[in-house]
């Protein structure tokens, strides 16, 4: 009932932010004799505020048209690669008539980015997208709100979401004989599982996997989010929060966890912050500040955008993730698409290098829940895994502005080159050999005494085959790259050097 209620309100709702947006508009047309004088500013900005905060919040586009390549802009069209029930891989495919650029780029990492499914769009990844364009082939997970889904589809479960991620995984293997997997927030937890169950079957895993700001130990320095899921029971998420999709929708009828409901924790978490922006938000309109009121659109208009999960995959993470930490626990079965179950065993992986990347001021996923990732993959050499901290950062800091393009991208960008074997471009360039990437060395200090154990009965050097024989060396970056990975060096904590 409380979806039809949110419905109702909404269908209500959408003319007076119409109306709102056209009086809003009207007050500041310069055809208006009164339009420049301190009253009409003032109207204007409040009927526009009224729609901002009335209006409707769709799917935003990721609106990359191009990027630079070694200082040379490139085109790109993004097309669907491929097409699940509940999910899209979207590719960024890049062109260029300059043909050094495209012999670049034809040797650059083709990394597939595992976007969070946990309210927002992908798109909220754009700035990771973008960044990671000048220097990768870039795929990422484009999932759908549930609300869209015709119920003839199934339903869609944890299980699903790591099937999922291993077969757009074998895709791009298939296209590009293998890849590089990074992971942020959310899907850190179901794509360490994937890779595990890759491993553990022998299969060929990805050449690296970045993990960033995600829950893989919840039971580290416990957030307001990982509270609210030990604080109240699982019937009590399903009884309170589980809703169906009401009518005029494709998916009606489908058991979901609605964005709105979601998009209200979101401000809960933080409702002095956003009131604040919105003020501040109006005194710009009425100053005329479109630099700060264009930004606030912005990051609104993919803030406020929501989308529906479907209840059995929110309940089973609740479950599995923040409840029982299965993971950690040694417990997770996951069921693989012939119905069988499948025990997750993450020190099963060996052959994928792991960098893990957690931000000081997280307020999502605490400090030490991404790093626990060592923990779980003892079978990793040390000389093949590197944590970063990102001093001054909060969630949203490690993937997106200024610290993720000066201090966390730069280290990822050098870690994925060096497990790729192709020649590099000119991002790196090396002719000086390096050890191989399985002369493990001690690990750091920065580690607990009981991984640094772990590591030592585990990490053998016939390890060292694992990796391809064909693996180039990292070089030092370029000239123009040096101030930003002096910073980085700074905020880093490799886990052995």
């Amino acid at each position: 009932m409380l979806y039809q209620i949110y419905e109702a309100q909404r269908a209500i709702t959408e003319p007076f932010a119409d109306f709102a947006k056209a009086a809003s508009k009207l007050f500041s047309n310069p055809a208006w004799m009164f339009s420049d004088t301190s009253l009409a500013h003032r109207i204007s900005a409040s009927y526009d505020l009224l729609y901002r905060l009335g209006k409707d919040y769709e799917k935003p586009a990721f609106g990359i048209e191009t990027v630079e390549v070694d200082g040379v802009e490139v085109v790109i069209h993004e097309r669907i690669e491929m097409d699940l029930p509940f999910c899209e891989l979207r590719r960024f495919k890049r062109f260029s008539d300059n043909s050094a650029t495209l012999e670049t780029m034809l040797k650059q990492p083709a990394v597939l980015i595992v976007a969070p499914l946990s309210g927002h769009y992908a798109t909220l990844l754009r700035e990771t997208v973008r960044t990671m364009l000048g220097g990768h082939k870039i795929y990422i997970t484009d999932w759908k709100n549930a609300r869209t889904v015709p119920l003839e589809k199934g339903d869609f479960h944890l299980d699903d979401y790591v099937n999922n991620v291993q077969t757009f995984i074998r895709f791009l293997q298939e296209k590009h004989g293998n890849c590089h997997v990074m992971s942020v927030c959310q899907p850190t937890v179901p794509v360490l599982a994937a890779i595990s169950l890759m491993a553990s079957r022998g299969e060929t895993t990805p050449l690296s996997m970045t993990m960033m700001g995600g829950p893989i130990d919840a039971r580290k320095a416990p957030t307001s989010v990982n509270n609210l899921a030990t604080e109240h029971s699982y019937e009590w998420f399903e009884n309170n929060l589980i809703y169906r999709v009401p009518t005029g929708y494709p998916g009606e009828g489908r058991r979901v966890y609605p964005g709105f409901l979601q998009y209200t924790g979101f401000v809960a978490m933080n409702p002095d912050r956003h009131a604040s922006s919105y003020y501040d938000y109006f005194q710009n309109l009425i100053k005329g500040d479109d630099d700060a009121t264009e930004y606030h659109r912005k990051f609104y208009d993919e803030y406020n955008a929501v989308l529906d999960m479907d209840a059995h995959y929110y309940l089973e993470t609740i479950e599995t993730v923040f409840q029982k930490f299965k993971l950690v626990e040694g417990t997770w079965e996951v069921r693989n698409p012939q119905g069988q179950l499948e025990l997750v065993k993450p020190a099963d992986i060996k052959n994928t290098a792991l960098i893990t990347v957690e931000g000081e001021l997280d307020d999502i996923s605490g400090s030490g829940q991404t790093k626990a990732a060592h923990t779980l993959c003892t079978s990793i050499g040390a000389a093949d895994r590197e944590h970063i901290d990102v001093q001054g950062a909060g969630h949203y800091g490690i993937f997106s502005g200024s610290k993720w393009r000066t201090i966390v991208y730069p280290q990822i960008r050098d870690f994925i080159l060096r497990y790729q074997p192709q020649p590099h471009n000119s991002i790196q360039q090396t002719s000086q050999p390096q050890p191989a990437l399985a002369k493990h060395t001690p690990v750091s200090s920065a580690v607990d005494p009981a991984l640094a154990v772990a590591i030592a009965k585990t990490a053998a050097p016939e390890q060292a085959k694992a990796f391809k024989a064909g693996t180039k060396p990292v070089a030092a970056t370029k000239k123009a790259n040096a101030s930003n990975n002096a910073t980085a060096k700074k905020t880093a904590k490799p886990i052995a050097k």
